[in-house]
């Protein structure tokens, strides 16, 4: 998730709370009394929760030299980076290297070019504005700006019932389009796209917020391309909702529930690797398939084609490494 800064000095209500509104992981201000009766939210202040030169650094880039000196504070923590005139160049640079990069920007349009760099943008923005029309743009080109996974088409080797064991719902605090859903699977290596209950059916009603994710042992992509185990998800947590077309975005978690209730083992291959996910024997639970749409499980057969992605295998901690490791 990107950092959202907005800056507000001096203090307007009505910018703050359309900041707060717009999904903003911290506001600038004189003081943090200013903010203090509108939500919980860090305030990056000389009072603040978060304090220039200890929580992070600021570098005005004018030259080469102050560029280096940004890529080498940022191998540490975040750095508020800006300039007087802006270029492409120097933002290339520095997010190349880094992923604590935070560009202060003024605008939608510098906040637009800051979030394109490279494909996949800086690590924040830091708004500099009290219009609240302009905070609710950007706070929108933040949101939609998870970037995209690569998904491929997987076909179906094998549906096998593996009994009963231990699975988790995953309720978020969203609510998912038809076909999105997150991406889960018994190795790091390749994941299938479980589709959120959307859809009608004669036995519950849809649960839009709701992705019956699969058993508790299986991996789960993180908003950070990191993996977790589905059994280390709870309230609070950020996932990861992904699109037919690989569009992502990150939602926030909600509940978890974990019951026993029947498996099915599903065996995909494609591009050359196999993969597998053990998920909830039932009508509601559904696979996205190559087309975009949801799939209930208990229709699908070998030979069909769902959509997943693919990774390079071997994870410490959830993080890719480079090591020779089989799964199965």
């Amino acid at each position: 998730m990107k950092e959202f800064w907005v800056e507000i000095r001096p203090w307007k209500k009505e910018a703050a709370l359309a900041a707060i509104e717009g999904g903003a992981t911290a506001l600038l201000l004189d003081t943090k009394e200013d903010a203090a009766s509108l939500a919980r939210i860090p305030i990056i202040a000389p009072d603040g929760d978060l304090i220039e030169g200890r929580d992070f650094q600021r570098v005005e880039i004018s030259d080469k030299a102050s560029e280096e000196k940004a890529a080498e504070q940022a191998r540490l923590g975040p750095v508020v980076v800006s300039t007087t005139d802006w270029t492409v160049i120097p933002l290339e640079n520095l997010v190349a290297v880094s992923d604590h990069i935070i560009a202060r920007v003024e605008d939608e349009a510098e906040a637009e070019l800051a979030l394109g760099i490279l494909e996949k943008g800086v690590g924040g923005l830091l708004l500099r504005s009290d219009d609240p029309e302009v905070i609710r743009h950007v706070a929108a080109l933040i949101e939609g700006d998870a970037g995209t996974v690569p998904l491929v088409p997987l076909t179906i080797t094998g549906i096998t019932p593996v009994g009963v064991g231990d699975r988790v719902c995953i309720d978020t605090c969203s609510l998912f389009s038809e076909g999105e859903g997150m991406l889960v699977g018994n190795t790091s290596s390749a994941l299938l796209l479980v589709a959120a209950e959307t859809l009608e059916n004669p036995y519950v009603s849809p649960r839009p917020f709701r992705v019956n994710a699969g058993a508790v042992h299986m991996y789960i992509l993180a908003p950070d391309g990191r993996t977790r185990y589905l059994s280390e998800i709870g309230a609070g947590d950020e996932g990861t909702a992904i699109a037919g077309a690989g569009r992502t975005r990150t939602v926030a978690v909600g509940r978890v529930k974990i019951e026993r209730r029947p498996l099915l083992l599903i065996e995909v291959e494609g591009e050359g690797q196999t993969a597998s996910a053990i998920i909830q024997n039932a009508e509601t639970v559904r696979l996205v398939g190559e087309d975009g749409g949801a799939r209930s499980v208990v229709e699908l057969k070998p030979g069909d084609r769902i959509l997943g992605h693919l990774m390079k295998g071997g994870r410490h901690f959830g993080i890719a490494i480079d090591e020779t490791i089989l799964e199965r």
